[in-house]
């Protein structure tokens, strides 16, 4: 089975670099602002977009550096690189305080979130801090390319963030919404993140729409097996199971099944969503629902499309450690059970 930790490896010292970079450039001169965001960025969970980054980034100095030999020109990951990778990070650390402030969570990876420790405008603050620190950072560095494509990743959580309460609220998710709103709020970051990698290093605009793709695709599948995972009673994942029913958000096992029903048993099927953030029974007839349905089944049927689509992407580049630890981490996304 996969792991993290064969996929960290060959960027094992690159990973040790940029944790340095990021203490070094995120420290506060208030004593509560720096406890709350040690504690923030001690729980940065498995870090797979700033691994994203430098894979990326490392996959493109290797194919550089046999491309560009006998011009005596070589490519290497820098500063600029953990720049990136910090960029997406912290990016997504943000987006998680707000995010758990947003669903009254009071757990994040097993421990209280910000929000259920220092209230929930502190937790505000601090994200906003981390967004405004972010951005200065990479003001200061002159990195503009970098910056117009985190600035575009911004927007576009925050507009899934939307597009996901709308219709939680009207109970109307489609599957075209669906993947609106997962691409929006998952894929479109790690699509940057794999995108920035190969930036930093001077890889082609092809090479870095590539990569671009390849961190979509695998994001797709990796917010399409959380919404699995959720079904799962049984789960790792720190979360109880069936919670998106609990917050109304009718995800892709259920719209399988949705998909299969007449338009009378979609209806009924609507109102056992309504009824799910107070009655445990109407949780546990959706749960019935969807495994009588084969909803998950046919749910990983289709993330299994998107870790094909990159890999067919990642074949495009010869044998490398970092290709290999890519196509490692396809598979550890589509195993993964937390």
């Amino acid at each position: 089975m996969a792991t993290i930790e064969t996929i960290r490896k060959p960027i094992a010292a690159d990973l040790e670099a940029f944790d340095s970079f990021v203490a070094e450039n995120f420290s506060a001169e208030g004593e509560l602002l720096q406890e709350m965001l040690t504690y923030a960025l001690s729980s940065r969970g498995k870090g797979i977009r700033p691994m994203l980054t430098l894979h990326a980034a490392s996959l493109h100095s290797a194919n550089a550096t046999e491309a560009t030999e006998s011009c005596g020109e070589e490519r290497h990951t820098t500063k600029r690189t953990y720049l990136a990778a910090m960029l997406v990070e912290m990016i997504h650390t943000a987006s998680l305080i707000h995010d758990d402030v947003l669903d009254s969570a009071d757990e994040r990876r097993g421990r209280p979130s910000v929000n259920a420790k220092w209230q929930s405008d502190m937790a505000i603050i601090l994200g906003d801090y981390i967004l405004a620190r972010t951005m200065a950072i990479g003001m200061a560095s002159a990195q503009y390319d970098l910056l117009s494509y985190i600035g575009s990743a911004m927007a576009t959580l925050c507009e899934g963030e939307i597009l996901q309460s709308q219709h939680a609220q009207r109970l109307d998710t489609t599957r075209e919404d669906y993947f609106n709103i997962i691409y929006q709020k998952t894929a479109s970051l790690l699509g940057v993140s794999a995108a920035l990698g190969a930036l930093s290093v001077g890889a082609s605009r092809e090479e870095v729409d590539r990569m671009r793709k390849f961190g979509e695709a695998i994001g797709i599948a990796f917010q399409i097996q959380d919404d699995i995972l959720d079904y799962n009673r049984q789960n790792n994942t720190g979360k109880p199971a069936n919670n998106d029913l609990r917050e109304h958000k009718i995800t892709l096992p259920l719209i399988e099944v949705m998909e299969r029903k007449t338009a009378e048993e979609r209806m009924a099927i609507i109102e056992l969503v309504k009824r799910c953030d107070k009655e445990e029974g109407a949780v546990d007839e959706l749960q019935r629902i969807v495994d009588e349905g084969e909803g998950t089944k046919y749910a990983a049927q289709t993330m299994q499309a998107y870790i094909q689509r990159a890999l067919h992407l990642l074949y495009k580049y010869p044998d490398s450690p970092y290709r290999a630890a890519l196509i490692e981490l396809c598979a550890f996304i589509a195993e993964r059970d937390r």
